[in-house]
Parts: C-alpha cells; sequence; structure tokens
C-alpha cells in the first residue's frame, strides 16, 4: 500500500483527487493539508510515502515546501501536482527535490502510473515538460562555432550547452532522456576532449567559444 498526502488549497480538488485514488486499492490516502507549512507538519507526523504537492498556496508554496520536506525526510517522495507548466517552477520544484511534476489535466491511469513510479524511485513529468524544461537555447542567426565545438558529439554539444544553462546531471538526463551515468560518461569525455577541469571552466568555455 502506498500512502499518500495531499497538499492543496482547494478543498474541492482535494476532495476530488481523494475520490479518484481511493478506487486504486495499492494507494491510500492518509492525509490532506492546504499550504506548504502544513505539508511539513503532516509529513513528519504521518511519514507518507509520497506527498501530491500543488505549488502555488498561501503561507508557503508547494517549492519552498518541498525543498524544506527533501532536507529533513529524504526517504520521503514529492510529486508535484499543479496547473502551473511555468519552466521556472519546474527547474526549482526538481532542483529541491520534487520526483516528478504532473498537470492537473494528467488522466488518471497516468497519474497513478506515475505515482507507482515514482514510489520506485523514478522521476516522472507530464508529456512536453522536459522539452521546456531545459530546451537548449538556439544559438543566434550569425552564431559561429568553434572547431573545438564541432569535434564534439551532437549529444556532447547538448549537454555541453545545458551546462553552460547551469544544469545538473539529473536535469540533463531528463531533458535529453538518458541515464544519470550516461551524463556523466559524456562529461569526461567532453573534459578531456577540450582540456577543462570541470563545469564553471566548462560553463566559461561555452559561453566564449559560441559566439
Amino acid at each position: 500500500m502506498i500512502q499518500i498526502l495531499l497538499i492543496d488549497d482547494q478543498d474541492l480538488i482535494r476532495r476530488g483527487m481523494k475520490a479518484l485514488l481511493k478506487s486504486d486499492p495499492e494507494l491510500q490516502v492518509i492525509g490532506e493539508g492546504k499550504n506548504g507549512l502544513e505539508a511539513i507538519v503532516l509529513v513528519e507526523t504521518l511519514q507518507p510515502d509520497i506527498v501530491l504537492m500543488d505549488v502555488r498556496m498561501p503561507e508557503m508554496d508547494g517549492v519552498a515546501a518541498t525543498r524544506e520536506i527533501a532536507q529533513m525526510f529524504p526517504q520521503i517522495k514529492v510529486l508535484i501536482m499543479t496547473t502551473f507548466d511555468d519552466r521556472e517552477y519546474i527547474t526549482q520544484a526538481l532542483r529541491f527535490g520534487a520526483s516528478g511534476y504532473l498537470l492537473k489535466d494528467t488522466p488518471y491511469e497516468e497519474l497513478t502510473q506515475a505515482i507507482r513510479l515514482v514510489y520506485k524511485g523514478y522521476t516522472q513529468l507530464s508529456p512536453g515538460l522536459a522539452n521546456k524544461l531545459l530546451a537548449p537555447d538556439p544559438p543566434p542567426a550569425n552564431s559561429q562555432v568553434t572547431p573545438d565545438f564541432a569535434k564534439l558529439t551532437p549529444r556532447e554539444q547538448e549537454i555541453l550547452q545545458l551546462i553552460a544553462k547551469g544544469a545538473n546531471n539529473r536535469e540533463i538526463a531528463i531533458a535529453l532522456f538518458i541515464s544519470e551515468k550516461t551524463v556523466r560518461n559524456n562529461i569526461t569525455n567532453i573534459f578531456s576532449q577540450l582540456g577543462l577541469r570541470d563545469r564553471t571552466q566548462a560553463a566559461i568555455w561555452m559561453k566564449s567559444q559560441c559566439f
């Protein structure tokens, strides 16, 4: 049985979600809250497996609550469930420890499947959000790429562009639909080919070489 805590400032939404999830025998809603502060208190008291968390809420929003929960209770998964597909929200939520980001129009079957996968340790995003999250900005029409950059594989070029944007390995893996191990291996090869020491040097090199 996967125990779930519902956090949403709209009572109607919580009731609807609870009714939907109740129909699945493997899922159990063990508590409800209407803001991030209540989420933290309820997580400590109830110790759920997963928190279904809204983003925009009074007193403390879902992103801030996610950060606190991830730091205080790292074993508990947070799955964002919201109507807002804002890129900043998605980036911050994942960076602060959320295990997924779903929109409230997600079909019931996909929601329950996402909950099960998050419970198992996978990251879940609604369709299209990964591309929106970290899609590399296209170079200017008059841009010119150096030979050193051109010798990298297309995948390595994508990863280097994302490093320059400040993405961590997890975010890169999500954006490109690859494993974090593959990201690490590609970064090692990039550093070796370009003679770079770390991500800071890589970001500086990228911004200075592509113009």
